[in-house]
């Protein structure tokens, strides 16, 4: 690959941006080293802020493009929109790789899809971890006896998501929608073709709160499953 665009939207993530582009800038860091002629552009799209986002975001070595969109699926697009702009490479040698305002990603999450791009990969879909510091120890129980390492499950998550660039224009892009834009765009890229490949061996770690930015987003998975695995026995009849 020529060029790299790195999306991230945020809305209000003050709290958890600084981490998000810490572990981006390194990743970053190691793609230039591996491939020293690489293009990047890394975008983080301010949808609504009315924290101290945008001061944070701003002390790292990213673009900001503000918006008031308050839709995930819009702040995607336009992300994706400004960052390839900035690069010179064509649509077949540039890659896209999102994810979100509180996810942390590993040293090898941009070396990794780069070297599935290579092999011909059009589509990388990335497995998530939520911090367990956040979860009781039931839930981190269940979700170790029920995720596998060397067996990723292919869910698509727009916090560890992958797509070459020709790939995604064909697709028509991210739509601009509220929740399960990542959904959409993995579903039009599947009916073109698109060789798609699923992997954890870039895992990403994501927050894990039950109440995320969209409604119907990892936070709300979470929050069932929480329900699910902590709920208390039933008392027994007559207790």
């Amino acid at each position: 690959m020529r060029a790299l665009a790195v999306v991230i939207p945020a809305h209000d993530e003050e709290a958890l941006i600084g981490r998000c582009l810490a572990s981006v800038t390194r990743a970053v860091s190691l793609a230039r080293e591996s491939q020293p002629d690489l293009d990047i552009a890394v975008v983080v799209v301010l949808d609504a802020c009315n924290d101290t986002t945008a001061t944070q975001v701003r002390r790292w070595p990213v673009e900001a493009v503000e918006i008031a969109a308050r839709r995930v699926g819009t702040a995607r697009r336009i992300g994706v929109a400004h960052a390839v702009t900035r690069l010179t490479a064509g649509a077949d040698d540039t890659w896209i790789a999102m994810t979100d305002a509180d996810t942390v990603v590993p040293p090898n999450w941009i070396t990794h899809q780069l070297d599935l791009a290579d092999a011909g990969v059009d589509l990388v879909l990335g497995t998530v971890r939520p911090d367990f510091a956040d979860l009781s120890a039931r839930h981190v129980a269940y979700w170790r006896a029920t995720h596998h390492r060397g067996r990723p499950p292919g869910n698509v998550h727009g916090a560890n998501l992958g797509v070459r660039a020709s790939t995604y224009a064909r697709a028509g892009g991210i739509p601009d929608l509220a929740e399960h834009e990542d959904v959409a765009l993995v579903r039009a890229a599947r009916t073109l073709g698109a060789r798609e490949r699923a992997s954890d061996v870039h895992e990403v770690e994501t927050s894990g709160r039950f109440t995320g930015r969209s409604p119907a987003g990892y936070a709300a998975f979470l929050a069932r499953v929480h329900a699910w695995v902590d709920a208390p026995p039933l008392a027994a009849p007559g207790a």
